[in-house]
């Protein structure tokens, strides 16, 4: 594994990745509209927002698979990029074992395969069918696939899905161990509006524009939280609050929020069917 952890802290002011008021149509139907964000180098970013609301399609914008409308992405040159998909479907009865999913689309050597594999702890699984996998052993594997890139960004749509609660959270803090290690801009990609990695360092949230941004609050102290899911986990997840100066119509109009009584945006409180 090449480190380039402190060539990536040195250049961490600039984006390694960028969106400059990115726009999207299709069909005379605006997908995304002047979408700004950046990602850089040892720095976590995770997009949330409701089904619907252009995350796909903004990641693809990113990636170079889909062509924006308008506006404009930033790469920094040479970018290597790591993507871990929200779904690989694989036939069952496709005789498929991980090292040769891991070598699927890039010749690599089978040490570096090896290596990439025990960086997420799946080593042991090089010659086993991937059909046998569990959720995380599968998500973890898609990891070490990324990690074979080099990748200075790791792209990663739901890298949680299908992975039970203590599987979440181990699986952040090893993408918070890989992040601190390498020194990669992480893209993270949740459909969860309120609970995301704890080391995120912004959230973007997003409704086809975006809604607010900011970080998230830290609420591994909260007695609550402690006493449902443990100190190890309350390491790994933290609460996102959403402020936001406008509402969705079901038509996908944005309407400005009325202003209270003392000069102050309403609240608005995201819910996971928002429009």
């Amino acid at each position: 594994m090449t480190d380039r952890s402190a060539l990536n802290r040195h250049r961490s002011e600039e984006p390694l990745l960028a969106a400059d008021g990115i726009g999207v149509q299709r069909d005379g139907r605006w997908l995304l509209q002047d979408v700004d964000l950046a990602i850089a180098a040892n720095q976590t970013v995770t997009l949330i927002g409701p089904n619907g609301a252009g995350k796909t399609t903004l990641v693809k914008t990113l990636l170079g698979l889909v062509r924006p409308t308008k506006g404009a992405v930033r790469r920094a040159r040479g970018l290597s990029i790591g993507y871990v998909p929200q779904r690989l479907e694989i036939d069952r009865v496709l005789p498929l074992t991980v090292a040769r999913l891991m070598t699927a689309t890039a010749r690599k050597h089978r040490d570096q395969v090896a290596a990439a594999l025990a960086e997420t702890g799946t080593d042991r699984l090089i010659d086993a069918p991937v059909q046998t996998l569990s959720g995380g052993e599968f998500r973890r594997v898609l990891l070490a696939r990324a990690l074979l890139r080099e990748p200075q960004i790791l792209v990663l749509d739901e890298p949680v899905q299908g992975v039970d609660f203590a599987g979440e959270a181990a699986l952040y803090q090893l993408i918070a161990d890989i992040r601190n290690r390498r020194g990669c801009g992480v893209l993270m990609v949740s459909h969860d509006l309120h609970v995301v990695m704890a080391t995120t360092d912004r959230v973007v949230c997003l409704n086809r524009h975006v809604c607010c941004h900011g970080a998230p609050a830290d609420i591994s102290h909260h007695p609550e939280y402690l006493r449902l899911f443990g100190p190890k986990a309350a390491d790994s997840y933290a609460v996102y609050e959403h402020r936001h100066d406008h509402r969705h119509e079901l038509r996908g109009d944005v309407i400005p929020l009325r202003q209270a009584g003392n000069g102050d945006a309403r609240r608005e409180r995201v819910s996971d069917d928002a429009g």
